[in-house]
């Protein structure tokens, strides 16, 4: 690791006596954030551009430079929708950079309000679509990152030419922009948790279901605003209930929700309303179709328990391979909520513990190398093509590549009396069923919630597998660990009353009884019997042989379905068992199937209907989930 901490002397300056250790408090987490605004207070001035594009139009960019002179800087740039506050040049951040380390090495780092938000010119384009071909005057993200970078390399003093750019979620698709046809002085880029493909597995829809409940918050919140203004986010909707369930069940047709609640605000949502298949607005909205001339280096990073980009991950990974070949291109995956690995231990989420600081690990060892490597020429071990933690025996692993080729595809089968096993069904005509019911549908969470907590995508699922409309069934227990690598692959054949319905395939860790509690958990939960979550997803069956094009279902006749879940890294231990739970419901994450073939966002009161599900395990038309296992040895 680097040992330059060349502002020494400005924090001792700054903040004299004040010396921090052991496992941080709230008064000591409170004196540290008091030391670091102070720290950058000694040791940065803060500028404030607008900086023109190539079509007259001006971006509102605030820069942060070292007052030590002695050598030059890279540049650390993030471009954001969500503001770069506080404005003025009096008024600084509490932090500099993806984490503190950054602001105490040095850099110089610069903050972009993109086109259209709060103190920016032009106008806003919820994940504009990258412009293939440009005139004169076209613009998109990929220009506007590039015209930045040329202005910022050119202008700002002290800097040596070249820019590393990060950034979260919705920042993290500005990275990804940013990176299609790189100015030669963006040498790192790290798209983190980054807004991909909406339509497929990210935030809009998955399996051609609409994540309803977040979509929601996060609409409410992200509205269209009078520019310019220094005026952050809207104020949190007003659900006046702590239920988010019983709200959503009375919120009437979705199409009706921008003219009750956001009284056109939100374009956004009425844009995911209108826009419920896979057509050209969603297409175009794919930034991974792009991502040609990438810059030198990338390190994309993500968590597997993201409740908000899961997919987005594995898709620039991928096309970067694909389509830029020569590019320095990493993977970066651990056992984290949306954006968990900028903050906090990252040891556990909800009650599930990963006996590892993961987040403090990525933060030092992995994140500031990489760009100190890349625009500094410092000295860091190798960063591995792939470095993926694995939930389960709770270690960080190394890949020349992902999902490991020598990974062999199985399928775990439905059995009678909730069976699950490697060996298909020898029945015939044999099928379980339920009863979905659109006014009765199975939560995802089992305590009242009005948004999405970041641990549902681990939490217990006792309560869902002693409902009569959810499937269960299980291994028995294992005798050695079992390691799944990977996307979870669904395959049922299902026949229905309706005409059409959602299918909800969840794989489940359960705990033995007497698994060991060593500490109490924030909810109380004893994890003898847990069922974790590890990875659930839905799909809706009218596109079953196009997203495109929807297709009702046939009652009463029988159709194979298949889908595709994000990738999973996960040792089932020894004496665990794994079980797979199959609904119909998942609200209010996901929205409520009528069970009629409707455009569902205006589907009216009489169009939900219960229907009738059965779920074959017969010879031949074995309902399964196909897993990727991995070798122990490898």
């Amino acid at each position: 690791m680097s040992k330059r901490w060349f502002l020494s002397a400005a924090l001792s300056l700054a903040a004299p006596g004040v010396v921090i250790s052991g496992p941080a408090t709230p008064a000591t987490a409170a004196i540290a954030e008091v030391e670091l605004d102070a720290f950058i207070r000694a040791s940065y001035t803060k500028y404030e551009h607008r900086i023109e594009m190539r079509d007259g139009e001006r971006l509102f960019t605030a820069v942060y430079v070292p007052k030590d002179q002695s050598r030059l800087y890279g540049i650390m740039l993030m471009r954001t929708p969500y503001g770069v506050a506080p404005y003025g040049v009096d008024r600084l951040r509490e932090g500099l950079g993806p984490s503190e380390r950054f602001a105490r090495e040095g850099f110089i780092f610069a903050y972009q309000d993109v086109r259209g938000r709060f103190l920016s010119e032009g106008e806003f384009e919820d994940a504009s679509p990258h412009r293939v071909t440009k005139s004169d005057r076209g613009v998109d993200e990929s220009t506007d990152t590039w015209d930045t970078i040329e202005w910022l390399t050119a202008n700002v003093e002290g800097n040596n030419g070249k820019v590393g750019m990060w950034g979260i979620s919705y920042p993290g698709f500005f990275v990804a922009a940013g990176m299609i046809d790189a100015h030669p002085g963006l040498v790192a880029a790290s798209p983190q948790a980054p807004v991909t493909d909406l339509y497929m597995g990210d935030d809009a829809y998955h399996g051609g279901a609409f994540f309803l409940a977040s979509n929601f918050r996060f609409t409410s919140t992200f509205t269209r605003h009078e520019k310019p203004t220094t005026q952050g986010r809207g104020k949190p909707f007003d659900y006046g209930t702590v239920d988010g369930y019983e709200f959503f069940l009375g919120l009437g047709s979705l199409s009706q929700v921008d003219a009750l609640h956001f009284h056109g605000e939100s374009p956004f949502w009425t844009a995911m309303l209108e826009h419920t298949t896979y057509d050209e607005y969603w297409q175009a909205r794919d930034i991974s179709r792009h991502l040609r001339r990438a810059p030198p280096a990338v390190m994309t990073v993500g968590g597997w328990f993201d409740a908000q980009d899961p997919a987005g991950i594995f898709k620039i990974f991928r096309a970067i391979e694909k389509q830029a070949p020569g590019t320095s291109n990493h993977l970066v995956v651990g056992p984290w909520s949306h954006g968990g690995w900028s903050r906090g231990d990252g040891d556990r989420l909800g009650d599930v513990r990963f006996l590892a600081e993961t987040s403090e690990f990525y933060r030092e060892e992995i994140e500031f190398p990489f760009f100190d490597r890349e625009l500094n020429g410092a000295e860091h071990e190798d960063l591995p093509k792939v470095l993926v933690f694995e939930t389960g025996t709770h270690r960080w692993r190394r890949f020349e590549s992902w999902p490991p080729p020598s990974a062999v595809a199985r399928k775990l089968h439905f059995r009678a009396r909730g069976g699950l096993g490697f060996m298909p069904s020898q029945e015939v005509d044999a099928a379980d069923e339920y009863t979905s019911d659109p006014a009765r549908p199975v939560p995802f969470v089992n305590r009242p919630v009005v948004g999405v907590p970041k641990e549902y995508m681990v939490s217990d699922q006792r309560f869902a597998s002693k409902r009569p409309d959810v499937l269960v069934y299980e291994t028995d227990t294992l005798e050695e660990d079992l390691t799944v690598v990977g996307p979870i692959s669904p395959e049922l054949y299902v026949t229905t009353t309706g005409t059409d319905a959602d299918f909800v395939v969840k794989l489940i860790d359960v705990y033995p009884e007497d698994f060991p509690d060593n500490e109490p958990n924030p909810s109380g939960v004893r994890m003898g019997g847990y069922q974790q979550l590890v990875r659930g997803e839905p799909f809706r069956a009218k596109f079953r042989s196009s997203f495109e094009v929807p297709e009702p279902m046939a009652p009463g006749e029988r159709t194979r379905i298949t889908w595709s879940t994000p990738d999973i890294f996960h040792t089932f231990r020894r004496g665990h068992k794994i079980m797979v739970q199959v609904q119909s419901s998942w609200f209010p994450l996901v929205d409520r199937n009528p069970q009629t073939f409707v455009d569902i966002p205006n589907a009216r009161p009489e169009d939900f209907q219960p229907a009738r599900h059965l779920v074959s395990r017969s010879k031949g038309a074995s309902s399964s989930v196909g897993i990727l296992v991995l070798d122990r040895s490898q």
